[in-house]
């Protein structure tokens, strides 16, 4: 099977560096990828927006599946035109990835598919945003209705700094607060069958102790061992198929990946957001444990043939991710800094510590030129262990291996959930 992955963060590693090891894959291809998805996979230069241009790379490739990581090609209905050219290729629709694209057509679908969420505003005007706000009380969360790359949430006990991210954003979703752990489930669904990952859990702000500012996710961890063992299934009955159900009617049938954002509140489950994609950093964590080879499940999805596959199988090892960001992230990250210790880890600490590539690039032309930084989130350090202490040991001795001038990582990834466990 030759596979054509479109993307270039760690989320892409993760798949490439999976299905890198699948034995079904005869050729593994990434667009435009990065420095360290070199290692694994061919890298081709691509608009990763330009459908046209997708479609044409994978037709050249002869790709016999096209998987489409990040939301905003998804949203741009890239895989509508793979698709189109008859290509089987693992993504939504860009209809049906408004799931992730509109906060406001996810309160829709939810409210026709029955699912439980928070209760919530649409406002358009600072007359709406003030009356929503005044409705709820604090703490404030206020949601840009549109695609922000992980950073389009406030949540806020201060009014003012909720009605200026309101008022700067064209159409927002303002909802009550949840109380209670949040949890991430990805679910693998074909439009009718849904196949539930396992759970994980990502840290959100910037700083240790869950301070700072909001960002895409300083690390993650699985599986959940304070979790309800009957929370997949309970999720699976209540949000993801009825979900994938509502839009099949709607004439917007979802195949992909549903990626469900909860929160564990005093009065149950409740659905936090939607995303259309494999989430980062939750990605990582979660395909470190799966044991079933990769490509087979998403060809599976995009050909509509979920429903014959065998149960997934899955490590009883936990991993743990810790990311290492740039210089003043989540602000404006610097970027172009030297990257050492890259090969200390492969040597030393492989196979149960790798990193995982997001924000980076070569220095220069050559494929051996030194790697530098190129984003905010540079590397996910990936890790597994016999459990939760294990794999945050293993993964904080990889990231004290590497060097990046000014940056930045939480030291707190999976600390109570391995000293509770």
């Amino acid at each position: 099977m030759k596979v054509l992955v479109i993307g270039s963060g760690a989320r892409e590693h993760a798949l490439c560096r999976s299905m890198s090891l699948d034995p079904a894959v005869s050729a593994l291809h990434c667009a435009p990828g990065n420095a360290g998805i070199a290692g694994v996979a061919e890298l081709h230069a691509v608009d990763a927006l330009d459908g046209g241009a997708v479609t044409a790379l994978a037709q050249r490739l002869a790709a016999d599946l096209v998987v489409v990581g990040p939301e905003a090609p998804l949203v741009a209905g890239v895989a509508d035109a793979v698709r189109a050219a008859g290509i089987p290729v693992f993504g939504p629709s860009g209809a049906a990835a408004q799931l992730e694209g509109s906060k406001a057509f996810a309160k829709d679908v939810m409210a026709g598919a029955g699912v439980p969420t928070a209760r919530s505003y649409v406002c358009t005007t600072p007359a709406e945003v003030d009356e929503a706000l005044d409705a709820f009380g604090a703490p404030y969360v206020v949601k840009d209705d549109g695609l922000a790359a992980g950073k389009g949430v406030v949540v806020t006990d201060d009014a003012e700094a909720a009605r200026a991210h309101a008022n700067a954003c064209d159409r927002v979703v303002i909802e009550e607060f949840l109380d209670g752990p949040e949890v991430s489930l990805f679910a693998i669904t074909d439009g009718e069958t849904v196949v539930p990952l396992q759970p994980a859990q990502d840290f959100k702000r910037a700083l240790d102790g869950d301070a700072g500012p909001n960002t895409g996710g300083m690390g993650a961890y699985s599986p959940l061992p304070w979790a309800d063992p009957k929370l997949v299934q309970e999720v699976l009955d209540t949000v993801l198929q009825p979900t994938v159900d509502e839009m099949k009617k709607r004439g917007t049938p979802f195949s992909g990946l549903l990626y469900a954002g909860l929160a564990i509140t005093s009065r149950g489950v409740r659905v936090i957001e939607f995303n259309a994609r494999f989430g980062d950093p939750e990605t990582q964590v979660v395909l470190a444990r799966l044991q079933t080879p990769l490509a087979g499940v998403l060809l599976a999805s995009a050909t509509g043939t979920l429903a014959d596959l065998e149960p997934l199988r899955w490590s009883d090892d936990a991993a743990v991710t810790v990311v290492i960001a740039s210089h003043n992230y989540p602000g404006t990250p610097r970027t172009g800094d030297p990257i050492t210790g890259l090969d200390d880890v492969a040597a030393q600490d492989a196979p149960d510590a790798y990193v995982l590539h997001a924000g980076t690039k070569r220095d220069g032309a050559e494929a051996d030129g030194p790697v530098l930084s190129a984003g905010g989130r540079v590397l996910s350090v990936t890790a597994t262990g016999r459990d939760l202490g294990q794999a945050r040991e293993r993964a904080y001795t990889a990231v004290a291996r590497i060097g990046l001038d000014g940056s930045q990582h939480r030291t707190d990834i999976a600390a109570k959930a391995a000293a509770d466990s």
